[in-house]
């Protein structure tokens, strides 16, 4: 997507410290090809506001979620960077249906 590179993975069900059925988790990651520091937390703190608008719906429990920053991040309207979120997640196939739609 324009905004955000999402990447998930599903706990390891052999896993010891982690249950498969616990909550989801979020990682963030943005490089150095962003911007400079400022620039970089910047993209985070907005990646971080659009995760917390619209991950709790959607969010699969027992999968590992990464967000991967881009230069686009930073100019991105915030409801374009939740929409371009909401695609990704969509794509990935690893999320929890929301009420009346079918697991996908």
């Amino acid at each position: 997507m324009p905004g955000v590179v999402v990447q998930a993975r599903p706990h390891a069900p052999d896993s010891r410290e982690l249950d498969p059925a616990s909550e989801a988790r979020v990682g963030y990651t943005v490089s150095k090809k962003v911007g400079n520091a400022v620039a970089r937390n910047r993209a985070k703190r907005r990646l971080r506001a659009a995760a917390a608008d619209v991950l709790p719906g959607v969010a699969a429990p027992g999968v590992d979620y990464v967000l991967i920053g881009r230069r686009r991040t930073l100019d991105r309207p915030y409801t374009a960077l939740k929409q371009d979120l909401e695609a990704a997640l969509g794509k990935l196939g690893m999320c929890r249906a929301r009420e009346g739609e079918p697991v996908q």
